[in-house]
């Protein structure tokens, strides 16, 4: 009987379970081996830079605290977007005075032209730089702790909502953004034009971009096509220093470029203007969340700041703004 059983098919003999998984060379496991080595997580890279300035107008006799710690994204696309911004307004600049100015007939009116242009675009260039390195709002990160949360002293029916992308304690208003990896108070939008998040703190900055982009925009237009009927009056002669071809190549792109950001910027500011004078930002527009809004004259104080005057067009001029503190909701 025993060698009977020695002589049987191995497919008759009834293995054990655990000798199974000795036996048989497949895996009994469906997903993957719990014998290999887990690998460990990648550390996520802040897309966030605080960079110091001071150092770099220390030199000049420029001390400004605030330069200390700077607001800086790390987002590819958006500071490709930021550098394409500044070469379309040094290349407007540049066929502005090289092309335009200095060739006109009239030295008083190319002169005023020449600077009322050259001071809206410095004014377009200082709103962009002030929108791209400004905290928008950002909502510090890993702060909805038992500690943190405990310390706003909540009254029975208040809570707080945390954020599960960043643990943060998610106040009134704010979203997450996922180029930032932060929430964001009074959020609108993440433009890359500027590289960073159009929020509480920076609007401003972003209206007077638009605004002035699109002064800039205009104004090219009507010097380009002045000029260009300027050349065609004069048989092309000494209309320019540069050869008719390229006179024409330069203010035909000039032309395009003006139409285009005109009509671009010109939306944008408009839109914007809506949405600070009905004070509700483009996410909460999409979400249709409903609540209390402000007057408009109100909307507008809480973004360009309190009083009103010339420096609400000053992209030097910070705002004192008409924010609220409150972070929890009622239910």
């Amino acid at each position: 009987m025993e060698v009977e059983t020695l002589n049987r098919s191995s497919s008759d003999i009834s293995l054990p379970r655990d000798l199974e998984e000795i036996a048989t060379t497949r895996s009994i496991y469906k997903g993957k081996s719990p014998h290999k080595k887990k690998k460990p997580d990648r550390p996520q890279t802040e897309s966030v830079v605080y960079l110091d300035l001071s150092r770099i107008f220390k030199p000049f006799g420029y001390v400004n605290p605030s330069l200390r710690r700077v607001w800086f994204v790390k987002d590819i696309c958006g500071i490709v977007c930021a550098v394409f911004t500044w070469l379309l307004i040094l290349y407007a600049e540049w066929v502005v005075l090289f092309v335009i100015v200095l060739h006109e007939s009239s030295s008083f009116g190319s002169y005023f032209h020449g600077s009322l242009f050259y001071c809206c675009s410095f004014l377009a260039f200082s709103s962009h730089i002030r929108a791209m390195l400004t905290d928008p709002g950002a909502v510090p990160k890993g702060n909805a702790t038992s500690e943190g949360i405990k310390s706003l002293g909540l009254k029975k029916g208040e809570v707080v909502f945390k954020c599960p992308k960043c643990s943060s304690i998610k106040p009134d208003r704010a979203h997450h953004c996922s180029v930032c990896q932060r929430c964001i108070r009074k959020m609108d939008h993440h433009c890359p034009w500027v590289n960073n998040c159009v929020g509480e703190n920076n609007q401003k900055y972003f209206v007077l971009f638009t605004l002035y982009i699109c002064i800039i925009s205009i104004h090219a237009l009507y010097l380009a096509i002045s000029h260009f009927i300027f050349c065609v009056g004069k048989d092309w002669k000494s209309c320019s220093g540069m050869s008719p071809p390229l006179t024409t190549i330069l203010l035909i792109f000039l032309i395009f470029e003006g139409l285009l950001f005109g009509i671009f910027t010109g939306i944008m500011f408009g839109t914007q203007m809506s949405a600070v004078c009905t004070d509700e930002t483009g996410i909460e527009q999409l979400k249709k969340e409903s609540r209390e809004r402000r007057s408009r004259w109100l909307s507008m104080k809480a973004v360009f700041g309190h009083p009103f005057s010339i420096h609400w067009f000053s992209p030097f001029a910070t705002p004192r703004f008409l924010t609220s503190e409150k972070i929890y909701h009622s239910v």
